[in-house]
């Protein structure tokens, strides 16, 4: 985050003493460096799924609905179907995909990744440009406006873009992970300076940024929105008169980009909240999901110290370890705002992280795993329209941004500077810099745990599936529709580029026609509830007329040409389930099919 105002070190005299002229490196070339750095290690960290097509990162589910999103982008690029509704999942009704995480500011522009390499291949890419675009956006922001030192700005970098809670949403939620366009907003939102050219220009660019952002995700700029406001608050009390100076510009570049914004997002706000398949409140207990406050000085799940024990007791799921800093790098963080004290920005930073990880700790506070019975301070904004929907944990995420700036700040502070006398001495540089090391090391992040799926069936992957599935009809992937977040039918969908239609999938959509209330994926079907229960159990019931003639009913209203069961943990009760519905099936690449056009009419 910035402060309108230029580090100390970037008012270092320079001396005029002359040198003698020699071939120089390029000035460009220790910034190449620093991205290659940080795309090679983004690369290193999703290793476990490059060439691997059977294999998901951890929250398989969460994996399968991004890649759908970057399939449906695709489509809607080259099919001219409209990118805000789809009727690829939930036949006959359709998806409001405005109302889901459709990232289609990731997905547009990854269309030809998409297109010519496939959804998994696309996902993949997209976590790299998260993980390292982030971390070259804070690098860039910091190395322009807050340090001359491109080690500090560098080291800066890699916290915003791989701190733990950036690796653990980067391997399920997109859409929290593309942060890239965070300090990009707040360098246009604090510009350093009036003048004629301080309101249009970037309060337009603002405005466009803002669109964009909305298109990857909502979430990230509602925090985004209340970070900058702590955060300038807080610089306002701590420099009164660079406050009163700077605020009459910023308010008109706000307006500006307000206007450009609303302007832009007036029609998909409204299918957001008024188009087909809208609903009202969230699918589950947000609030419910917080942080433990031990978690702040523990280790992450994916760090070279990690494990998967404690890190399970102190955040709510393993795409939530959103603080997890160690104790190092907190301490450090204390030294240098006592260090710093005096630097305005350095205050307004401090507060700020301090005000995200309170709200972290949710409703209660916890540490330890056991609930203290103490109120936490998100009491005082959970009933708030739009913070009633947050999740708490991802408040802790604002603190990453904080801590690698302060860090970035000690270093450049630190640095050998151009005139002895301004420079600490050698055993203080390297003192600081081996503490921040030695912070730094156990966050080390490792490759994200990646497990095996089952693989899209070979009559589906193929097209074989093309011959029997008129016009208008469906595949029915078994189960049909599943409570749980992975859906065989969505990462068919998905790997085939939406080849076809179908029930079912993982999205949030409203509980029926009549009843907005929000819920995960379709209202259940009797025939889709048989089936899953047998899928989860392995048991098969005994079943009656009724059921067979309810069978044909669903899969009439689903329009099925074909029912396809592919690789589950219990296939075989399943198809003798099947069997029992509809009649025998046929053995295909890869699983079982049922042509039901003759059951449905």
């Amino acid at each position: 985050m910035t402060a309108g105002t230029a580090s100390p070190a970037t008012a270092d005299p320079v001396s005029a003493v002359p040198v003698p002229a020699r071939r120089s490196r390029p000035t460009w070339l220790p910034d190449a460096l620093v991205v290659v750095g940080y795309l090679g290690l983004a690369v290193l960290l999703t290793s476990g799924q490059w060439r691997h097509p059977g294999r998901l990162f951890h929250q398989a589910g969460d994996q399968v609905l991004f890649e759908w999103m970057l399939a449906h982008a695709a489509r809607a690029v080259v099919a001219g179907e409209n990118p805000l509704h789809s009727t690829a999942l939930n036949a006959p009704d359709g998806v409001n995909l405005m109302a889901n995480t459709s990232v289609l500011g990731l997905g547009v522009p990854l269309a030809p990744v998409t297109l010519l390499f496939g959804s998994q291949v696309a996902f993949c890419v997209a976590v790299v440009c998260c993980l390292a675009g982030t971390a070259t956006a804070w690098y860039a922001l910091l190395r322009r406006r807050l340090v001359t030192a491109p080690s500090a700005a560098a080291v800066g970098g890699l916290i915003c873009g791989f701190a733990p809670g950036m690796i653990s949403q980067a391997g399920a939620h997109l859409h929290v992970a593309a942060q890239f366009l965070v300090p990009a907003i707040l360098a246009l939102v604090f510009r350093p300076g009036p003048g004629p050219g301080a309101v249009w220009r970037p309060g337009v660019g603002l405005g466009l940024l803002l669109v964009w952002q909305v298109f990857i995700g909502e979430e990230v700029l509602v925090f985004l929105a209340l970070a900058a406001g702590v955060f300038a608050l807080g610089y306002a009390l701590a420099d009164r008169v660079a406050a009163r100076r700077l605020a009459p510009d910023l308010l008109r570049r706000l307006a500006v980009a307000a206007v450009v914004a609303a302007v832009l997002l007036a029609y998909p706000i409204w299918f957001q909240f008024h188009g087909p398949q809208h609903y009202s409140g969230m699918a589950f207990a947000a609030r419910g999901f917080q942080l433990d406050a031990a978690s702040f000085t523990a280790s992450a799940r994916q760090t070279v110290l990690g494990d998967d024990w404690l890190p399970g007791l102190l955040s709510p799921n393993p795409t939530e370890e959103n603080s997890f800093f160690g104790p190092g790098l907190l301490v450090l963080a204390v030294v240098v705002v006592i260090w710093l004290w005096r630097r305005p920005l350095v205050r307004a930073l401090a507060g700020c992280g301090l005000v995200f990880a309170l709200l972290s700790l949710g409703t209660e506070l916890r540490v330890d795993g056991t609930a203290t019975g103490i109120p936490g301070p998100y009491r005082l904004i959970a009933e708030l329209p739009l913070l009633d929907l947050a999740v708490p944990a991802r408040f802790a995420l604002v603190c990453v941004p904080v801590l690698g700036v302060l860090m970035a700040l000690s270093l450049d502070r630190v640095r050998p500077a151009r005139r002895p006398p301004a420079a600490p001495g050698l055993p203080v540089r390297l003192l600081w810099t081996g503490a921040v090391a030695a912070a730094l090391l156990p966050l080390v992040p490792t490759p994200i745990k990646a497990v095996p799926v089952a693989p899209v069936p070979e009559f589906v992957a193929d097209g074989g599936w093309r011959p029997l599935v008129p016009p208008g009809r469906t595949v029915v992937a078994v189960p049909p529709v599943t409570g749980a977040a992975l859906s065989p039918v969505m990462l068919w969908s998905a790997r085939t580029g939406l080849a076809f239609r179908a029930p079912g999938g993982y999205f949030i959509g409203p509980t029926g026609p009549d009843d907005p209330a929000a819920r995960w994926g379709a209202p259940d079907r009797p025939t889709a509830v048989l089936l899953r229960r047998v899928a989860e159990t392995g048991a098969v019931p005994a079943l009656t007329d009724a059921d067979r003639r309810q069978a044909v009913e669903d899969l009439r209203y689903w329009r099925a040409a074909l029912v396809v069961l592919g690789r589950l943990a219990h296939g075989e009760p399943v198809r003798r389930t099947i069997e029992e519905l509809l009649g025998p099936g046929r053995p295909v690449d890869g699983g079982w099919v049922w042509d039901v056009r003759g059951r449905v009419g």
